[in-house]
This record gives structure tokens, C-alpha cells and sequence, in this order.
């Protein structure tokens, strides 16, 4: 674990996005095996594109999916969802299953579709908020 966290700092160091020494030191006083705020942070981002969410909702309600129709549901160019398909499973949050030349898509923990169902319900009372708010809208921008 020890190791995992040099790793990281190191990884932040290099990124432009580093974090403050002071969430350096928070992170200090976690005990083995917690997750730190920066590792939280990184699963959080990684749900943080519309289209990689949308991924993880078609993912949990229809099963297991073929890229095309990945492609066909999202209406979005076949680069674009395979892209977004590799930063999912790349963070674990799906798994890809090979037959001949196609590959097929599931979530890779069931959690996740409460995660999401618990995300809506922590959105909808703070929507207008959180459209609002001009620090997740400058996110979004950077994301583009």
C-alpha cells in the first residue's frame, strides 16, 4: 500500500493538476488500506463524463454489450465510445469478454448500478445547484 501511494504522489507530482501539500499530509493519516481523497478523486473522475456514465447505465440495465450497440444506443462515433470504454476498463469498472473478432462489454461490479441509483438521488433535490454552479461548469469544459 505503501508503495500505491509513492506511485501516486509521484504520478501527481509529474501531473499540472497537482494536489496541495496540505491534501498531501491529509492523506498521511490514513491507515493501510483506506482509500486516500486523491484515489477517490481519480474513481470519482472517472465517473465524471456524461458518456461514460451513460456507458455504465446501459451497461447495468441491459447486461452484457457489444460495442456496435454500444455505438447504436449513444449515437456517438465508434472512437469515441471505444475510447471512453478503455478509461472504464482501465479503472475496473468494466470488463470485456472476447468471442472471435467482437468484444462484448459488462459492468464489472453490481454495485455500480446502485452507486448510480444513489448519485440520482443525491442530484435531483440540489439540480438547480448543481447546474449552476460555475466550478463543475468549468470541469466540463476542460473535459471537452
Amino acid at each position: 500500500m505503501a508503495e500505491q501511494l509513492d506511485e501516486l504522489h509521484q504520478a501527481e507530482r509529474k501531473h499540472p493538476r497537482t494536489l496541495p501539500a496540505r491534501s498531501r499530509r491529509i492523506e498521511a493519516v490514513f491507515q493501510p488500506g483506506d482509500v486516500s481523497p486523491s484515489l477517490l478523486a481519480r474513481f470519482l473522475h472517472a465517473l465524471s463524463d456524461p458518456t461514460r456514465l451513460r456507458i455504465l447505465d446501459l451497461l447495468t440495465r441491459e447486461g452484457e454489450l457489444h460495442v456496435s450497440a454500444l455505438v447504436e444506443h449513444l449515437a456517438q462515433p465508434q472512437g469515441r465510445v471505444s475510447a471512453h470504454l478503455t478509461c472504464l476498463r482501465a479503472c475496473g469498472l468494466v470488463r470485456v469478454r472476447r468471442d472471435g473478432k467482437y468484444r462484448f462489454y459488462a459492468v464489472a461490479d453490481q454495485r455500480i448500478a446502485a452507486l448510480l441509483a444513489l448519485a440520482r438521488e443525491l442530484a435531483r433535490p440540489h439540480a438547480t445547484a448543481i447546474t449552476s454552479c460555475a466550478y463543475a461548469e468549468r470541469h466540463d469544459l476542460m473535459e471537452d
